[in-house]
């Protein structure tokens, strides 16, 4: 290994190579891991419905995205959930990047309430419904800025957006 000196201090050749390579390859860590937790929540689809067909529900994009600190969570349930008399069965979670359950929204407009968690809760008829998320997790803290992601399953089968909070 080649040693120099500058200003009385000697320099490895190789650290100076070594610096912008972890510094990269630190990078590229934090950018695999987001993309990694991206690309494993959204495959999350479970039940019968593959990602490219209906399931007889929409999870529509969050607004204001990006938010902070609150949001409401748009989403459409279609009549063929209805067609057999029984309610859908619906709940809606926000994850973080670690795919940590962060919050359960809670439910605008519903028959039993206002503020009821969307967690299992039936609904009997189609239409547009709404979720409204405060922005602070399970233990009532105001989450940090980054990415989340919302999950909304309907009987079963589960569909994933990305949103954003910013502080």
């Amino acid at each position: 290994m080649y040693l120099e000196r500058v200003n009385d201090h000697p320099i490895r050749h190789s650290n100076c190579a070594e610096a912008p390579v972890r510094r990269t390859s630190g990078v590229l860590s934090v950018l695999l891991l987001a993309f990694g937790a991206a690309h494993g929540l959204s495959a999350q689809q479970t039940g019968g419905a593959p990602s490219g067909q209906a399931a007889g529900f929409q999870l529509e994009q969050n607004y204001p995205n990006p938010f902070n600190p609150e949001t409401k969570i748009p989403f459409v349930l279609t009549e063929e959930l209805f067609v057999d008399g029984r309610p859908a069965v619906v709940s809606l979670r926000i994850f973080n990047l670690l795919q940590q359950m962060v919050a359960v929204p809670v439910a605008l407009g519903h028959p039993s309430g206002e503020g009821v968690q969307v967690q299992q809760l039936e609904y009997f008829q189609p239409g547009r419904y709404e979720a409204f998320w405060d922005g602070t997790d399970l233990a009532g803290r105001q989450v940090a800025s980054g990415i989340y992601f919302m999950q909304l399953t309907v009987n079963g089968v589960s569909k994933m957006r990305k949103m954003y909070v910013l502080k």
